[in-house]
């Protein structure tokens, strides 16, 4: 066999989120339950796509006037100005100081990445610190966006099942000044812990007096609480107290729009006279990166922000998909409690947002997807949009005869 250029390229390792979507694919029981899909679902276990989404794509659909011409790199302009009013809200000091530079991005992925890239090409090889534990793909791209592999500071205490608030303030403290910090805005993931109002009020004071540089993840406004202002609270907060930051911005949840990868990179800064060329270093990057940003999410999510009635609806809908998930957790909490898991399971319906951390370990969890068919990650993570009316109490019996047998010291 002639010698391949290729032969030396390793294997990569199977994602940890999305290498349990295959297998359970490839589960041919009939009972089979996934918990692990980061995406909403109906009480039928179905994809989503919410009802004023529709109405547009039909609208736009019939609209021939519209062509599929390329976005600027810096994206829809339309999309763009509703999106950081929708994050940082109408009254926002930065806003109204003109000194935030928003670009469309591909999803929050991109948000990232490209907020990375212009962190790692013009204000150097700053220390990146994410919460242990954090979503997987944090540590992914912030080390091919050029940066040092990532650092981490304590925020989920295990025996609790909430945040570690004075581990978190200590590491804060301890951090190499100037380093960037990733902060979970709202429904934590993987854990669903969020810090209080008071907690997130003295994390900015340790910021601000550390010296360090917050990087906000919104992947979930609107989707946590079922409220847009509720959910950008700990974001504004930071961005009305004068600080620098950056702030990532999806809408694949609170939309249901994931495969359109619609999101958004915001930077703050503390004055109008670097927006200019901020804007002009993003776009250049953004050019070698990906070019331009798809038109048809951006174009249907600027038209619901933009319409009193569409947005109205839209909050109707985020109000609904958040109060299903609330029920689950409830029913959750509910069946285990009846059915005499060991334990208490209070911390399900404390939690908020897509996930909760159910305090599984992995043998657990390997106990239940192998008897069960029940797949979730090692780390006893669920997505609670996965659970039903029709799986909660299978799920719940599961959960059971995985503690009895096992022990939660295993």
């Amino acid at each position: 066999m002639p010698h391949s250029l290729f032969s030396a390229v390793p294997a990569a390792p199977p994602d940890p989120i999305l290498s349990i979507t295959a297998a359970f694919r490839a589960d041919p029981s009939p009972k089979k339950v996934n918990l692990g899909v980061g995406a909403y679902r109906t009480d039928d276990g179905l994809p989503y796509v919410l009802p004023i989404v529709r109405q547009y794509e039909r609208h736009f659909a019939n609209d021939h006037s519209l062509n599929h011409e390329y976005l600027p790199q810096d994206g829809l302009t339309h999309f763009t100005v509703h999106s950081a009013r929708l994050m940082f809200g109408k009254h926002s000091a930065p806003l109204n100081d003109n000194r935030v530079v928003t670009v469309q991005a591909l999803s929050g992925t991109g948000a990232l990445r490209i907020g990375f890239a212009f962190i790692a090409t013009f204000l150097g090889q700053r220390l990146v610190y994410v919460p242990n534990p954090t979503w997987s793909n944090h540590r992914n791209v912030v080390p091919h966006a050029g940066l040092p592999p990532t650092r981490t500071y304590r925020y989920f205490d295990a025996a609790t099942c909430a945040v570690d608030i004075d581990g978190l303030l200590a590491d804060l403290k301890a951090a190499v000044p100037g380093s960037i910090v990733i902060f979970h805005g709202c429904a934590h993931n993987p854990t669903g812990a969020d810090p209080s109002r008071e907690q997130w009020k003295q994390i900015l004071q340790v910021v601000k007096e550390a010296a360090l540089v917050p990087f906000f993840d919104n992947a979930y406004q609107g989707f946590a609480s079922g409220d847009l202002d509720t959910d950008a609270w700990s974001t504004r907060l930071f961005a009305d107290s004068g600080i620098e930051m950056f702030v990532a911005q999806s809408y694949a949840k609170n939309m249901g729009m994931y495969g359109e990868r619609v999101g958004a990179l915001n930077v703050v800064l503390s004055s109008s006279s670097s927006v200019d060329i901020v804007r002009g270093q993003l776009k250049r990057l953004i050019r070698a990166t990906y070019s331009s940003p798809p038109l048809h999410g951006a174009r249907i999510a600027a038209a619901i922000m933009s319409d009193e009635h569409a947005f109205r609806s839209w909050q109707t809908e985020l109000r609904t998909m958040s109060e299903r998930i609330r029920n689950m957790r409830t029913r959750l909490r509910d069946c285990l409690v009846a059915n005499g898991a060991p334990g208490n399971w209070d911390h399900i319906v404390k939690q908020i947002g897509m996930f909760s951390f159910t305090g599984l370990n992995a043998e657990q969890v390997r106990f239940i997807r192998s008897k069960y068919h029940v797949y979730m990650t090692l780390n006893g993570r669920i997505s609670m949009a996965g659970l039903t009316e029709a799986t909660v109490q299978y799920v719940a019996d599961a959960i059971c005869d995985a503690v009895k047998s096992i022990g939660r010291d295993a």
